[in-house]
């Protein structure tokens, strides 16, 4: 199933606009790719949070799996696959603070066929990272929360109104992988609306079932329904690099 939109870009026409399978970044490209938390409430701790920057700009969320690599969208790092200009917040909910960390140039790796990457940082970051689901942990008829900082509103640009705390909601499952798919054509969790919705900004952050990461941020129509990558069919491809 495709969404509207994804959710990286933080430009209106990005995450506003009706194109589908659309990331869920913060940045002005490209447009239909973005997704943010609309409604939602404010989270007090999230150990294992990443904003990530380009260039300084905020764009997308992420989250830190182990002591050097961060699990994101590929259409977050799209703009950097170099890992130049690539940098992340890490540990902290307010999107200013945490502990600072750059990519290693060469070293942001993406996924042949999923809307996933990894990338690798310049130093080792000790905080309580985000442990990974296997398949089967999560299904439909799940509520499910979902976690960024991306837009806020749906009425002005989304760079406009992205959240300076990071943000969660709570989404309820509708389909795990068969026509579920992220913008890419990988393996999805699909959800539809709970007591909110990601939007632009939102792109690459993380979706939990339980205790566990089970997704990574892709597309959003910001209204009713959200498509995020199956973390748990990609966990092999992770262990071969990130080794968890």
């Amino acid at each position: 199933m495709s969404l509207v939109r994804n959710l990286a870009g933080l430009a209106g026409a990005v995450i506003a606009g009706g194109l589908l399978a659309v990331p869920a970044q913060a940045d002005p490209t490209p447009q239909d790719v973005q997704p943010n938390i609309i409604d939602g409430r404010e989270v007090d701790s999230a150990p294992w949070a990443a904003r990530l920057f380009v260039d300084d700009q905020e764009t997308c969320t992420a989250s830190i799996i182990s002591s050097e690599w961060i699990l994101t969208a590929q259409h977050c790092v799209a703009d950097a696959a170099d890992g130049n200009g690539l940098s992340f917040n890490i540990g902290d909910v307010d999107q200013t603070k945490g502990e600072h960390a750059n990519a290693i140039p060469g070293e942001v790796h993406i996924h042949d066929t999923a809307d996933i990457a990894l990338v690798k940082i310049d130093h080792a970051v000790q905080t309580e990272y985000a442990p990974l689901g296997d398949p089967g942990t999560v299904n439909p008829g799940d509520t499910v929360q979902t976690y960024g900082w991306g837009a806020t509103c749906t009425d002005k640009p989304e760079i406009e109104c992205q959240a300076p705390i990071l943000k969660v909601a709570d989404v309820n499952v509708t389909g795990v992988n068969g026509d579920c798919t992220d913008y890419r054509g990988g393996q999805a969790v699909c959800a539809s609306r709970g007591d909110g919705i990601p939007a632009g900004g939102d792109s690459g952050g993380p979706m939990f079932a339980g205790d566990k990461q089970v997704g990574v941020a892709s597309t959003s129509d910001r209204e009713s329904s959200t498509a995020y990558v199956n973390v748990t069919e990609y966990r092999d491809w992770i262990s071969s690099l990130a080794g968890v």
